[in-house]
């Protein structure tokens, strides 16, 4: 085999850019930069905001605030984390950790999300195989199926 031609593992196993096939960057089909402001958020920034807003749904607040008991606390966090999802994204279009990893939710057209489509993320999210599921966008189906990107400050 030459060095140019893949085998057709590497192929399969590294998918279509281990074929040579551009797809552009991550937005490039939403419009969206490259980088800097706007440019859509990466895995590990999305990733630490969900843990910090998990950590204060089940410490501060479930445990806490609330007293739940440690084995009804984490669905008391889950339903507090639901709330936190659709009043603060669904008002400012952040929650505490997006603000902190400094990221937040927009709509495709770059502004604040519809109330509707909140809830419906949020809910997809909260059942997490669809923010697992994701497109070459970084959209996972929950932002798919809401019309949304998590984008930078």
């Amino acid at each position: 085999m030459s060095s140019r031609q893949p085998r057709w593992t590497q192929t399969w196993l590294g998918g279509v850019r281990a074929a040579g096939v551009d797809l552009g960057y991550p937005g490039e089909r939403l419009g969206l930069p490259e980088q800097g402001s706007g440019a859509v958020a990466g895995w590990g920034r999305r990733i630490a905001a969900i843990f910090i807003d998990w950590l204060i749904c089940l410490w501060a607040i479930a445990r806490g605030l609330l007293g739940a008991d440690a084995l009804s606390a984490g669905w008391v966090a889950l339903g507090v984390l639901a709330v936190e999802y659709i009043l603060l994204v669904g008002t400012i279009g952040m929650t505490f950790g997006m603000r902190l990893m400094g990221i937040r939710v927009a709509a495709l057209d770059g502004g604040r999300p519809r109330f509707l489509a909140v809830v419906v993320r949020t809910v997809l999210l909260c059942l997490l195989v669809p923010a697992v599921v994701y497109d070459r966008d970084q959209r996972g189906l929950h932002d798919r199926m809401a019309g949304t990107v998590v984008v930078r400050l």
